[in-house]
């Protein structure tokens, strides 16, 4: 061994030993404790060996003691990955993890019980620095090996909890011993791979370590205050399924093993086809439902001190109601969520449903329908106003149950909980069989099922007003179409009044008889075509376009609504549009400044063409409007300054032409009348 890799390992050594004191000294805990014995621990090791490199006749003597040393690697390494910068309180050492760690310190009373041969062949050691594994040596660096690995898992599910502050303080302190525990890994992988320990590699798993340990030596020099990481039980979970496919993995590697002796005994397709088998059975075990809640039922029990993990809880409970997209998906949430956290096979959900007079079953969740009608006075009812809290039917009293205990025995109910707004009991929650039968549910239970039922209430509620609140908007839009069907009614109305006042006086007249004939088959046909457009409610508004001529149109309709008062000038204009949209808009505007004139004052209407764009102005001299009407009310619906009107035309008006592209310009002083100039688009 060359005189600069025994002065890296003595480096290393020391940079060992110096960064156990000082964490033991700092940390003054047991987590302190642990990750001081492991650093010294290793320290050993790195002193055994080098001294069996380097001692010549006593090579043997100091490798024995390096085997010692490395008995005590998964005790102490495991002890400080379950403890370090982790809280004491929440995660503690269970009875299963308890149990793990006894078994790590067996590994201390098996270089007692084998001699060295059994561990190694090394004829010429220390001159070459190989040792040929035995089976005893292989099978031992395999379970050191195994639980190095599962040290690195416990360090990184640290890692994974840590939030962005505490990431900041601790990343170098895991870092740099995972660097420890990952080259040791190396270390032995290396002799399982080979059968050969080969103690070359001494000198780079030394100048890892230096490196690792300045980083945490830089970690704690700069680190302000401790750091303690909470594990979720959601990464304890992922973390015991990772540990159980490590021991899958592990057990085909034994398998593989054992062929080597078996001979011909196993074939490799025999070899394969149990592999595959084992990965089959572990799948089908991690995805059932028991087996998780099994696990999670240990975990709870073992590592914390709380059964349920409220924060995280609540957290995916409030983002499964918030992104429901129906009434029937926020009701199956809802059930799901119960039956995942209190381990059910099961769950209905009961509403009061005021035609029925009792309690319905709105959604089943893993449990066949449900079609009794849980009457409201009901004294199982009873006892959920009173009590207000869950029902255990396990220990609910005969008396209680009353008419439904046979409903409850035949459904496998378990828990009833029920769903308060308020003082009211707007529902409840039947749960079904328990999955772990032996389950013990305690006071956290019921509380979290409690909590659940008022977040569940309330969200049941909200989805019931939006309901409500959507029929309400579909009345409101019926209630808007009828505004519009009578506007447009009553404009026809309005002609069919002029046609009657003028035939008092015109009857005899013949072009008068004509023209009367004329505006009664045009009436008669728009009144067609708005029933058309009221068989039609709810599809999209299409319009009819084709070339229509603005001049020829507003004299009809001038003549239609006022003959001889309206004053029609200007030229013609042809424009693409639907020419009955266009005239109701003329008509409206004409309808408008009849109502707003005197019987003596002119109506002036032009058409025109202004720079390209065509435009109908209609000019009154009637009572006018505000600045301020004609800002904030004038096409608004339902806003009117005649008492007989619904607010609704030129609101009407203003749609029909933005939907032809155009707009409507409106000029108006109070009691001077007003200019309505309708604008078509260029090249219309």
């Amino acid at each position: 061994m060359s005189m600069g890799s025994i002065v890296i390992t003595i480096i290393a050594i020391i940079s060992l030993l110096f960064s156990g004191v000082w964490t033991l000294l700092r940390e003054r805990h047991h987590r302190g404790l642990f990750l001081c014995a492991a650093l010294v621990v290793t320290a050993l090791l790195e002193l055994f060996d080098l001294l069996a490199l380097t001692s010549g006749m006593d090579a043997i003597f100091w490798k024995k003691c390096a085997l010692f040393a490395e008995a005590f690697l998964p005790s102490f390494w495991i002890l400080s990955s379950l403890t370090y910068a982790r809280q004491s309180g929440p995660w503690k050492i269970g009875r299963l993890q308890q149990g793990l760690i006894v078994v790590t310190f067996l590994f201390c009373f098996i270089p007692m019980m084998f001699p060295m041969s059994a561990f190694f062949y090394a004829p010429d050691f220390p001159g070459e620095h190989l040792l040929f594994l035995g089976n005893t040596g292989f099978y031992y660096y395999l379970g050191i090996l195994a639980c190095l690995v599962f040290t690195l898992v416990n360090f990184e599910v640290t890692l994974v909890n840590a939030s962005p502050d505490a990431l900041w303080q601790i990343k170098l302190d895991i870092i740099g011993l995972g660097t420890i525990v990952t080259v040791l890994a190396f270390y032995f992988s290396q002799a399982l791979l080979y059968r050969t320990l080969n103690m070359n590699y001494i000198s780079l798993r030394s100048t890892m370590i230096i490196v690792a340990v300045a980083m945490i030596s830089y970690s704690k020099w700069y680190r302000r205050g401790r750091v303690q990481i909470q594990v979720s039980r959601q990464v304890a979970f992922k973390s015991f399924v990772l540990f159980a496919v490590g021991l899958y993995l592990i057990m085909l590697g034994l398998l593989g093993e054992g062929m080597s002796y078996l001979g011909g005994a196993f074939t490799h397709s025999m070899t394969i086809s149990l592999a595959f088998l084992a990965g089959v059975a572990l799948l089908i075990l991690l995805l059932s439902e028991r087996f998780r809640r099994e696990v999670k039922v240990v975990l709870h029990k073992n590592f914390y001190q709380n059964k349920h993990d409220y924060r995280a809880q609540w957290l995916r409970f409030t983002e499964q109601l918030s992104t429901s997209m129906s009434g029937e998906e926020l009701l199956q949430r809802i059930l799901y969520a119960y039956c995942d956290i209190f381990g059910m096979g099961g769950a209905t959900l009961f509403l009061y449903e005021e035609e029925e007079k009792g309690y319905c079953a709105k959604a089943a969740y893993e449990m066949d329908p449900i079609y009794d009608v849980i009457s409201s006075d009901n004294m199982l009812v009873g006892v959920m106003k009173k009590q207000g809290w869950v029902i255990n039917v396990k220990d609910c009293d005969e008396v209680i149950k009353g008419e439904y205990s046979h409903f409850l025995e035949a459904n496998s109910i378990s828990f009833i909980v029920p769903l308060f707004n308020g003082e009211r009991l707007e529902g409840f929650i039947t749960l079904g069989r328990i999955i772990k039968e032996d389950e013990v549910y305690i006071y956290e239970d019921y509380d979290l099922m409690k909590t659940i039922a008022r977040q569940a209430s309330q969200a049941i509620l909200h989805h019931r007003f939006s309901e409500q609140i959507a029929q309400a908007l579909e009345m409101e839009a019926i209630n808007n179409v009828a505004t519009f069907v009578v506007h447009d009614l009553k404009n026809l109305v309005a002609t069919l009044s002029l046609i009657i006042d003028n035939a008092t006086k015109y009857m005899p007249n013949p072009d008068f008889q004509k023209d009367m004939l004329t505006s009664l088959g045009n009436t008669a046909e728009k009144m067609r075509a708005l029933i058309g457009r009221l068989k039609n409610l709810g599809d999209k508004n299409l319009y009819n376009v084709h070339s229509v001529d603005l001049l020829d149109l507003v004299t009809k309709t001038a003549n239609l609504v006022a003959a001889g008062r309206i004053a029609v000038s200007g030229k013609a204009e042809n424009i693409i549009a639907d020419g009955d949209e266009i005239q109701k808009v003329v008509m409206n505007l004409f309808v408008n400044a009849v109502e707003a004139s005197d019987h003596e004052r002119p109506i002036q209407a032009e058409v025109g063409n202004q720079s390209g764009a065509s435009f109908i102005r209609v000019t009154d001299e009637g009572c006018g409007m505000s600045d301020d009407y004609i800002r904030t009310k004038l096409f608004k619906p339902f806003k009117s300054t005649k008492k007989q009107g619904l607010g609704i035309g030129l609101y009407q008006c203003r749609k029909i032409i933005e939907d032809h592209g155009g707009r409507i310009e409106v000029s108006s002083k109070e009691g001077s009348g007003s200019v309505f100039t309708v604008w078509f688009p260029l090249g219309m």
